[in-house]
């Protein structure tokens, strides 16, 4: 073992192996205080690689992210030192040309902004003093000019000063005695937002030259006219747009779809000129679906991007696209690959594009030939998130069920892979993982289906242990192997739990016809999957104990607990489970049509709209089987949860204590579909770990 991997104040126990220290599971605590690492960027000539550290100060219920670096090319044995200064809260690292000097934005001074300070360290330089907050940027090629992205009114657009005008209008309105809005199209709110009318627009603004130079307050704006987003909301970041290698255009991914926005998946690649002179070009007008994730090959006339093909349809298969800018012509890379890629980034020498995808349970990183289309695993086991690539070096994140997330470098073809920081078990020394295996079974339509297993902490062989069933969401998701910050299977192992789950049918990595097939068949397939799979999970692995299993899930995993509460009886009316627990999860499929935020997720599902096809709306509606519930049942939902609204949550709640079900409502007014704050997620494990043991009871100890 590296001692340098080692936590301080544990080097003395290195000689140790660590799972003759634990003494116990994993924690609530400390999955919500666990360092997170992320985000690695590399040096031009790959020599230095600097990534993201979050911790988490529990007593302030806050976290902070600072950043780091390790020189690759040194001998010595030194942990990554931090970069940024004590007490700063950082984000979103970038490297000048030179490799000289790193810039960061921070809203160290009350708005955030750009900064920039010398890489061997020094105090943090202002290079932007914008009104408004800087969302996202990147650096041109030359790095004297940067794109990013602030929101601003359109209104503004004419105005001598947009930033200066958006900050009156927020400020008018704060001060104004009426809180009155009104709207005239969709979306009135989105994600955990309520709209007031902003737009996330691009803009350029040269930076400031010599060390007593002014923070740029003055910027060109792009996309001004543009009724969209960039980057594109609730989840998009700067890897939504990119610019040209002559730092003469920039290309970004672009929803224009006015009222129909709501409803529309169409997203465009649109060509900017940098200096804001010709108005934008869309270069993807002919798909009328959802275009992503630009990026240039070695010259300016090359573009790589991901394109779907079907319009409405946010889990459609992602092909890999290359765009001849000077010709307009266009081919698919890699087609026969039935894969759905989540990133890119071209290899150093051109000849190949590095994507992530999901893959059996896996999300690895791969190598796609650009000329010939061959697909090649370059790193696997695990999941692999964020990843960069320089002359020389490949930084990626890599987790799976065991170790959280961890930095490593590699030689750009994937080998000689190392370790940066520690895993999860050499951050908690004190603390044994389950071990998990992955399995499969056949399940509807005798497909193979696949899911994972994971054991407790303090697994004995020969011994019985209840069971946690983990139902996950999406529904076209995954539970593979992974590290989760929300629901981690170690978390429940970590009470002495056995866990089961199943990627039924709708799950992505299988093939896109295995992710389509729940389109329609919320009810159906997956169900006989989740049915299928416990039986089979319950044969394969005798120390599952199937008299005493909860099943739980969110949001789709959520609806599927509330079907299950009507659908899943024995011959003799007896449900497998003692007790469920439903996390933002659907109650009804017609009220959630009518609620909901992106109206397309409920559109594409159910086949059209609860008015033109309401019998399919019927079909899998779990109120429509309330008058068989019975299974205790542990409610959790979020009030500003505008995906599956807090109504939703409150309506299974009203009916398991009108029918007098043992049951509970746990809820939290400052979450969202997703539980954050770290004194939140303690609760939200607590309460959800006492529901379990109250009705199946902790494992016996070993």
């Amino acid at each position: 073992m590296d001692v340098r991997f080692l936590v301080p104040g544990v080097i003395a126990l290195a000689a140790l192996p660590l799972q003759a220290l634990a003494e116990r599971g994993l924690q609530p605590r400390d999955l919500a205080t666990l360092p997170r690492v992320s985000s690695p960027t590399l040096s031009p000539d790959g020599s230095v690689v600097v990534f993201a550290l979050r911790e988490v100060d529990f007593a302030a219920n806050k976290s902070s992210t600072t950043l780091h670096a390790r020189n690759l090319r040194t001998r010595d044995n030194a942990p990554p030192r931090r970069v940024t200064p004590e007490g700063w809260n950082v984000n979103s690292s970038s490297f000048s040309p030179d490799g000289r000097t790193l810039y960061f934005l921070s809203a160290r001074n009350g708005t955030q902004q750009l900064y920039a300070m010398p890489v061997e360290g020094g105090a943090p330089r202002q290079l932007t003093a914008f009104p408004l907050d800087v969302g996202t940027y990147r650096l041109s090629p030359a790095g004297d000019r940067i794109a990013f992205t602030a929101e601003t009114f359109a209104g503004c657009a004419g105005e001598a000063d947009v930033f200066v005008c958006t900050k009156k209008r927020l400020d008018a309105t704060a001060a104004s005695k009426a809180s009155g809005v009104v709207y005239d199209q969709l979306f009135v709110r989105h994600w955990d937002t309520w709209k007031d009318g902003r737009r996330s627009r691009l803009h350029v603004a040269k930076l400031p030259t010599g060390a007593k130079a002014k923070a740029v307050a003055q910027a060109v704006s792009l996309a001004a006219t543009l009724d969209g987003d960039v980057p594109s909301k609730p989840f998009g970041g700067a890897e939504d747009y990119t610019w040209a290698p002559d730092g003469k255009s920039l290309v970004a991914s672009v929803r224009i779809a006015g009222r129909t926005e709501p409803w529309s998946t169409n997203f465009d690649l649109y060509r900017f000129d940098a200096e804001g002179k010709a108005a934008p070009v869309n270069l993807t007008a002919g798909n009328p679906a959802w275009d992503a994730g630009p990026v240039f090959g070695k010259d300016p006339g090359t573009l790589y991007y991901r394109a779907m093909r079907r319009p409405g349809f946010e889990a459609d298969r992602f092909a890999l696209i290359e765009l001849d800018l000077d010709k307009g012509t266009r081919r698919e890379i890699a087609p026969r690959w039935d894969r759905s890629p989540g990133s890119i980034a071209v290899s150093p020498d051109g000849t190949a594009l590095l994507v992530t995808a999901d893959d059996v349970g896996e999300h690895p990183l791969f190598r796609v030939d650009i000329g010939t289309g061959e697909v090649t695993e370059l790193v696997g086991d695990g999941t692999v998130s964020s990843v960069d690539v320089a002359p020389g070096t490949l930084a990626l994140t890599r987790a799976s069920l065991q170790t959280g997330d961890i930095l490593y470098v590699a030689q750009p073809d994937g080998s000689g892979l190392r370790a940066i920081t520690p895993t999860a078990s050499e951050r908690l020394p004190d603390v044994a993982f389950g071990d998990y295996q992955q399995f499969s079974f056949k399940g509807a339509n005798n497909d193979t289906v696949h899911g994972y297993v994971v054991k407790p902490w303090n697994f004995v062989e020969g011994r019985d242990y209840p069971v946690a069933f983990l139902i996950h969401g999406g529904p076209q998701g995954s539970f593979g192997n992974g590290w989760s910050y929300r629901w981690n299977p170690q978390t429940y192992a970590g009470q002495g739990y056995a866990v089961v789950m199943i990627d039924f049918h709708g799950s992505t990595g299988y093939g896109q016809a295995f992710t389509d097939s729940i389109t329609g068949d919320w009810g159906g397939k997956p169900f006989e999957d989740l049915k299928k799979g416990w039986a089979a999970a319950q044969q394969q692995f005798p120390f599952l104990d199937g008299d005493r299993a909860c099943a739980l899930g969110a949001s789709y995993g959520g609806y599927m607990v509330n079907w299950i509460a009507g659908n899943w009886f024995d011959r003799r009316g007896n449900s497998p489970w003692k007790c469920l627990v439903n996390h933002d999860g659907v109650f009804d499929t017609r009220t959630m049509a009518f609620e909901t935020e992106e109206l397309w997720f409920t559109e594409w599902e159910n086949l059209g709209t609860p008015w033109d096809n309401p019998k399919a709306y019927d079909r899998f509606n779990p109120a429509n089987h309330v008058g068989k519930w019975k299974v205790p049942m542990l409610v959790v939902q979020g009030e500003k949860d505008y995906r599956v609204p807090v109504s939703q949550g409150l309506s299974t709640f009203t009916v398991l204590q009108r029918r007098g079900i043992e049951s509970k409502l746990l809820y939290f007014p400052d979450e969202n579909h997703w539980v954050l704050k770290p004194h939140n997620s303690v609760l939200w494990h607590d309460t959800v770990n006492a529901w379990l043991t109250r009705f199946i009871g902790p494992a016996a100890a070993p």
